[in-house]
C-alpha cells in the first residue's frame, strides 16, 4: 500500500491466489493513511480450462461472506492434502528429505506453489537450478507431481457473481489460444457472466491489447487493466507501469465500480 501510493496511483486492487487474508490488513492501514487512494477488494481464482491454466479475477468481492469464504477455504484444504502428498512422494519415491512442515516454516504467510518447492529444494541443494526441480521432479508430467483440485472458469465466475462481484477474464493472451478459440472462450464465458476482461496488461504488444478492446466491444464486456506485479517473484514488472509503459486509466475503474453498485 505504501509503494502503490508512492508512485501516485488512485486505486489499487489486491488479488492474490484463491486467498482473501490480505484485503483487511491492506484496507485498514490504507483506509488510515491513504484516504485518497482507493483499495479495491479482490481474489484470482486459479482455474483449468481444457487442461490449460485460467484465470478470473473478482473485483469488489465481500470477502467477509461466509458462503464465499467456506468455498475457499475447502479449496484450500484440498490444496494443503496436495502439497502433503506431493512432500510424501518426494520423500518415499525421490529419496528427497522434504516434509509440509518445513516448507510452510521456511515460507510463512505464504500460498505453497510449486515455485516454494523449487526454491527449498535449490537453497538445500537437492537440486541445482529451479529448471532441474521442474524437468525431473514436480513438472505437469513428472513422477511426484500431484495435480491440484480444478475448478472451472464456470465455476470460479459463478461464485464472484453470487458474492456480489465483478468477474473478470485476466490476461487472455497469456492462454495462447489463438484468435478464433479465444473468441469461442470469451462467448462462453459471456454467456456463464462474465462481466469484464483484462485488456491493458504488462505484457501485451499494442495489437494484443487492440485485439482484447474488440473483443470486449463485441461481446458487451467491461475493460480492465492491471500490471500484474508480484513482488520480488516478477522483479522486472513494476506496480502500476508494468514493464515501464503501462498505463491503465482510472476511468476505466469508473465503470466496474458502477457494475458493482459502489
Amino acid at each position: 500500500m505504501d509503494y502503490a501510493h508512492e508512485k501516485g496511483l488512485a486505486a489499487i486492487a489486491l488479488t492474490d491466489h484463491d486467498t482473501v487474508e490480505g484485503l483487511d490488513e491492506a484496507l485498514s492501514y490504507a483506509k488510515e493513511k491513504y484516504p485518497d487512494m482507493e483499495v479495491v477488494t479482490g481474489i484470482e481464482f486459479s482455474t483449468v480450462n481444457e487442461g490449460k491454466d485460467l484465470h478470473i479475477v473478482g473485483l469488489y468481492i465481500d470477502h467477509h461472506d461466509k458462503n464465499f469464504t467456506d468455498k475457499l477455504q475447502a479449496f484450500i484444504d484440498s490444496r494443503t492434502a496436495r502439497n502433503i502428498e506431493m512432500c510424501r512422494k518426494l520423500r518415499e519415491q525421490a529419496n528427497i528429505p522434504i516434509t509440509y512442515e518445513e516448507l510452510i516454516n521456511s515460507f510463512p504467510d505464504a500460498v505453497i506453489t510449486r515455485a516454494h518447492y523449487a526454491k527449498f529444494m535449490v537453497d538445500r541443494g537437492f537440486a541445482k537450478s529451479r529448471a532441474e526441480v521442474f524437468d525431473r521432479y514436480i513438472g505437469d508430467h513428472c513422477p511426484y507431481y500431484v495435480p491440484r483440485e480444478k475448478i472451472s472458469p464456470e465455476e470460479a465466475i459463478r461464485s464472484i457473481l453470487d458474492n456480489g462481484g465483478i468477474p473478470i477474464f485476466a490476461h487472455p493472451i497469456l492462454c495462447r489460444l489463438g484468435d478464433e478459440k479465444l473468441e469461442k472462450l470469451v462467448k462462453r464465458l459471456k454467456e456463464a457472466g462474465l462481466i469484464g476482461i483484462e485488456a491493458i496488461y504488462s505484457t501485451y504488444e499494442p495489437r494484443d491489447e487492440r485485439h482484447i478492446k474488440e473483443l470486449a466491444g463485441k461481446y458487451d464486456l467491461l475493460i480492465s487493466g492491471g500490471s500484474d506485479f508480484h513482488g520480488a517473484n516478477k522483479p522486472k514488472i513494476d506496480l502500476g507501469t508494468g514493464f515501464g509503459r503501462l498505463f491503465v486509466p482510472e476511468e476505466l475503474l469508473t465503470f466496474i465500480r458502477a457494475a458493482a453498485g459502489r
